[in-house]
């Protein structure tokens, strides 16, 4: 945590000349249950927000935090990372990410990310050296497609397989999860943003998303 801490802080005293050209945004969020790469997170109602600082130069930082079920205190990320064009059609991020869970560090772990994106599709991938609760290296791939049906209403498409090199390890704490996939039906009223998702994933354990549903309701800040 310390090293990503100093990364952030590093960036923004390199970018504070540019500080006039920055874009702050913040949000929050209420849903129904939080769900990542198929696993359950909070076992019911989650509470959860974040802020991001966006520089013209590509650059950005933020930190991102929502409540749990299992740890004693919430889960705080921290990231970095550069996004841009390639084309008018054609963009792409890259960047640095750390789940924190100050209630048991033990838990922590980091990845590199990135992607690209082309039309309504989004391709990606993310790689932990060290993933959740010391489970050992790890590979997410993941698309994500979307498209509008109506000036108000959008679907969201989203499919995600993760490998990890020590099955046995991972196996012990994920339950043989492999596969996730959702699809997520977007709108908005009295300026706030209306998720309903259906989330499914083909693992074993007990916290794998099995046909769930829920509801999340968001303001930007």
């Amino acid at each position: 945590m310390k090293l990503i801490k100093t990364t952030i802080c590093a960036a923004t005293l390199m970018t504070a000349s540019a500080a006039m050209t920055a874009e702050v945004s913040g949000n929050v969020a209420l849903g129904t249950d939080y769900f990542f790469r198929g696993v359950d997170q909070s076992g019911g109602a989650a509470l959860s927000g974040g802020f991001d600082v966006a520089f013209d130069s590509g650059l950005y930082i933020g930190t991102w935090a929502s409540s749990l079920d299992f740890s004693a205190g919430p889960e705080l990320d921290y990231y970095i990372g550069y996004g841009g064009s390639i084309t008018d059609d054609v963009s792409f991020d890259v960047g640095y990410l750390m789940y924190g869970y100050p209630g048991d560090t033990s838990l922590d772990f980091n990845e590199i990310y990135g992607s690209v994106s082309f039309a309504s599709t989004t391709v990606g991938m993310a790689y932990s050296d060290d993933y959740f609760d010391s489970t050992g290296a790890t590979t997410y791939l993941y698309v994500d497609y979307g498209f509008d049906v109506a000036e108000n209403i959008s679907i969201g498409l989203h499919y995600g397989t993760i490998s990890a090199d020590d099955d046995d390890a991972y196996d012990a704490v994920f339950g043989d999860t492999i596969d996730d996939y959702s699809i997520t039906l977007s709108t908005s009223a009295a300026g706030l943003g209306i998720d309903f998702s259906l989330i499914e994933s083909n693992g074993s354990g007990a916290l794998d998303a099995d046909t769930e549903f829920t509801m999340t309701i968001s303001k930007s800040l």
